[in-house]
């Protein structure tokens, strides 16, 4: 059965499944402070030309925004969120078990407007009884976001120059960072990346990895005691080069950029294939998420044979699947992919 369901859904690169056999026997010490880790750390803040920046690894996506947010956060703060964000939406309310609500606003195609972040902060400082409300205390975005969508430079700039405005700290949700960074709509690098926002993390799990996400810190932004509060929250492993060799290795000959490009091709085959039959996108992505809209008809005959993810319902008779291209990605399963959109496309006239 075809599987484009997500991003995760087999293992290693082999290049870094390679680098953990070979170094399986090494003995290192455990919580991050061995050599593999350092050198990652050391490739990450030179790929950010940040290198004074602070870099933890971190087990997961989810452990890793609700620990970022959870200590950068006081008791009666939240965390503003376009209304689609993965803290929002799909997270099973991570955050706000840490004791933190998320503030949403709206979104468009995923995003949240410089003016709207403007917006929703003004309202709150007028607001006579906003000593009685959760304050925001910092922003919290996606880099692509849930839809595929990136962020121009442009756009993170302005947001940048928000946040400043009124004194709260930017968080980018690197998840699937490398794809963003290589589409070939991007025009942020990771330097500006690094450079405008407090902290940001790097993708593992969804490039490449078994596991991991790369936090990177402003220099001076890591809250106090980050490392305790990881460990704290569950995000801490006492085999630590597990994360450490796999950074080293996606930063070693641009291979974490090229798993990316490589994806987002792939990606761009498979959005040609499904218009080629006749099926409509959802919204523009140039990452490797695509987003068709199906009949529920269609939908339901093609999951027969290939697995992909519900998305949403736009209206009572069509479904939004999300299609994720990766690493594993091959040339004969979009040939597979395409045979089947014409044998259904067929039986449908």
């Amino acid at each position: 059965m075809l599987s484009f369901e997500s991003d995760y859904i087999t293992g290693a690169h082999p290049k870094v499944l390679e680098a953990l056999c070979r170094t399986n026997a090494i003995p290192a010490t455990g919580y991050g402070w061995d050599a593999f880790s350092q050198s990652a750390r050391e490739k990450i803040r030179q790929a950010c030309e940040m290198p004074d920046a602070d870099v933890a690894f971190l087990t997961g996506g989810t452990q890793t925004n609700s620990t970022v947010i959870a200590a950068m956060l006081h008791g009666t703060e939240g965390v503003i969120s376009a209304d689609s964000g993965h803290i929002a939406a799909h997270e099973a309310g991570a955050v706000e078990y840490t004791g933190h609500k998320v503030l949403t606003v709206p979104g468009t195609d995923g995003k949240i407007a410089a003016e709207t972040l403007d917006a929703c902060l003004s309202a709150f400082w007028a607001d006579e009884n906003s000593a009685h409300m959760v304050c925001p205390g910092m922003v919290y975005i996606s880099h692509p976001t849930e839809y595929g969508t990136i962020y121009s430079k442009a756009e993170l700039t302005a947001l940048r120059e928000v946040c400043t405005k009124w004194n709260l700290p930017l968080f980018m949700d690197g998840a699937r960072l490398g794809y963003a960074l290589a589409s070939e709509a991007s025009d942020l690098t990771l330097a500006d990346i690094a450079r405008l926002c407090d902290v940001f993390y790097i993708g593992g799990t969804k490039l490449g990895a078994l596991c991991g996400e790369a936090v990177v810190f402003a220099p001076g932004k890591m809250p106090r005691n980050f490392f305790g509060i990881t460990k704290q929250h569950g995000a801490l492993l006492a085999k630590g080069r597990l994360t450490g060799v796999q950074f080293d290795a996606l930063f070693t000959d641009g291979l974490y950029m090229e798993i990316a490009r490589e994806a987002n091709e792939k990606s761009k085959r498979i959005r040609d294939i499904l218009t080629s039959h006749g099926i409509p996108m959802a919204m523009e992505s140039h990452t490797n998420q695509q987003f068709p809209i199906f009949t529920d008809g269609q939908f339901e005959a093609l999951r027969e044979h290939v697995c992909m993810s519900f998305w949403e319902k736009p209206d009572a008779g069509h479904t939004v699947a999300r299609f994720a291209a990766c690493w594993s990605t091959t040339d004969a399963d979009l040939a597979e992919l395409d045979a089947l959109l014409g044998n259904m496309i067929a039986v449908e006239r």
